[in-house]
């Protein structure tokens, strides 16, 4: 999933990135309590504290990605036993489904900001975010077996020369203008999707958003969305790897909502205050 598109966004990498940002994220996080009269951004750029240490620097989360994506294999035989007239193609979400965009959240941290379009499209330019672990091994077992990679991203059409480069920096196959589908008018990828399946036949697609597979669990409502998971149980199970992501995405939005930061922030104490025990 990409930033761009909400409401609003190999185990050595892990090492090679972190370990200077993250002792400021740790000074940040020690010295909340002693900060007088923060602003609402800076705020909601602390909730993120420990969601972006355990998405950037965890071995928990690095072992989901792989487990995810061993897991992923699996399914893809199993659908590929399936016959079928149409050439197989596997469908993969970028940010943090291939790349991991979680340096760009140890910035924002460090520097009190949130998301915003201009920062974002800065650390797309870059081409520097590195790959999440398991991804390219099994985008190039899906190759082997058959299959076209396509990338849907949320990423804006003038990011996609960036996006591009990025994932050919780590030999990442089909990284081509064909094959990487970025973002028109709507963030809704359902009509990229029918895209594909007009010369293809969709054997499995991974993101980290449940959106990734359907547009339909964009609409979270009072129940977050959880009854829309034992809806389409079958769907899921067959056809579908989620990969973690706890920094941002739909589940978010549902309960910040749209707004300022200041009424994003208001959101999130009412909530937590509605799901205290006391």
């Amino acid at each position: 999933m990409s930033r761009t598109g909400t409401i609003e966004h190999d185990h050595m990498y892990r090492a090679s990135h972190t370990a200077l940002p993250l002792v400021a994220l740790f000074a940040l996080s020690s010295c909340v309590g002693s900060r007088p009269a923060a602003t609402a951004t800076s705020q909601l750029a602390r909730h993120n504290v420990n969601a972006t240490l355990y998405q950037n620097a965890s071995a928990e989360v690095a072992w989901l990605y792989e487990q995810a994506y061993a897991f992923a294999r699996v399914k893809l035989e199993a659908n590929l036993a399936v016959p079928g007239d149409l050439p197989p193609a596997v469908i993969v979400d970028v940010d943090e489904t291939v790349l991991d965009n979680s340096p760009y959240e140890v910035e924002n941290i460090t520097l009190g900001r949130v998301y915003n379009d201009s920062t974002w499209k800065d650390w797309t330019a870059r081409a520097a975010a590195p790959p999440v672990p398991g991804a390219l091994a099994f985008l190039e077992h899906a190759v082997q077996r058959g299959c076209a990679v396509f990338y849907i991203t949320n990423r804006h059409h003038s990011e996609k020369e960036a996006t591009i480069a990025n994932l050919r920096k780590h030999g990442f196959p089909m990284a081509d203008d064909e094959h990487v589908l970025t973002m028109g008018e709507s963030s809704d990828k359902t009509a990229r999707r029918q895209q594909v399946q007009r010369t293809h036949r969709v054997v499995l697609s991974v993101g980290d958003q449940l959106t990734d597979l359907d547009q339909l669990f964009r609409d979270r409502g009072k129940a977050l969305g959880l009854p829309l998971l034992e809806e389409h149980r079958e769907a899921l199970e067959r056809d579908f790897i989620l990969l973690p992501n706890s920094v941002y995405g739909y589940w978010r939005d549902a309960i910040t909502g749209r707004g300022t930061d200041a009424e994003k922030q208001r959101r999130v104490e009412e909530f937590l205050q509605q799901r205290s025990p006391r």
